[in-house]
């Protein structure tokens, strides 16, 4: 099976364009004030315009309230929101018909037990993801570089197809694949210079290392 792989928090034209030349299948977008990756939506409809014909648009939210939801499916028009908050099936559900699109439900892992939320959610989602559970005080649900025992995953199956994430960069996305078994990946942190900063090189290496996985 081929590796695919997801590059998360776009924010700037050169970064879009390295994903899209590695053959990334999404591009993710972040609405989470509290994010040093966060977009107005008017940016990332001009970032997102080259996209829709080469990858997926994913538009990152956390907790959205209604209104929330609805505009940025009325202006962006995403083909799936990625939900990282603590959003229940029920919620996912919602507000997968709300935008009128597919749902990527994020679930934080820490321990094998965490797994076992996955089963709720995968008649309400067309993808789930599995990340690193961040710190109790933590401000941000994910992006901060932190990776969990890739082997937990060893020898799940799911219904939907899964993102592994959390603590992922160019040097260990072949092993976390090959330990984890997982069929896509996804990338934030680990391909940016600084907090926020996306660097075109480390994406296109990124991506290199998943073609050759």
């Amino acid at each position: 099976m081929t590796l695919k792989a997801k590059i998360c928090g776009i924010s700037t034209p050169e970064a879009a364009r390295a994903a899209l030349d590695g053959k990334a299948g999404w591009l993710g977008f972040v609405f989470f004030p509290k994010s040093p990756r966060n977009l107005s939506l008017e940016a990332a409809v001009r970032l997102a315009e080259p996209v829709r014909q080469r990858a997926k648009v994913v538009a990152l939210m956390v907790d959205p309230s209604d209104v929330q939801v609805e505009e940025v499916a009325r202006i962006l028009e995403p083909d799936l929101i990625q939900l990282h908050g603590a959003e229940t099936p029920a919620r996912a559900r919602d507000i997968g018909v709300r935008a009128g699109c597919g749902i990527i439900k994020a679930l934080p892992v820490a321990e094998a037990a965490d797994l076992d939320a996955a089963r709720a959610y995968e008649s309400v989602v067309e993808h789930l993801m599995f990340d690193a559970k961040p710190p109790k005080d933590a401000a941000l649900p994910g992006g901060a570089g932190r990776a969990f025992d890739w082997s937990l995953m060893d020898g799940r199956r799911f219904q939907k197809p899964w993102f592994l994430a959390g603590g992922l960069d160019p040097w260990n996305v072949a092993e976390a694949a090959s330990v984890s078994g997982a069929p896509l990946v996804d990338v934030s942190s680990g391909v940016e210079r600084g907090p926020g900063l996306k660097d075109p090189a480390l994406i296109t290496a990124f991506l290199d290392a998943v073609r050759r996985a």
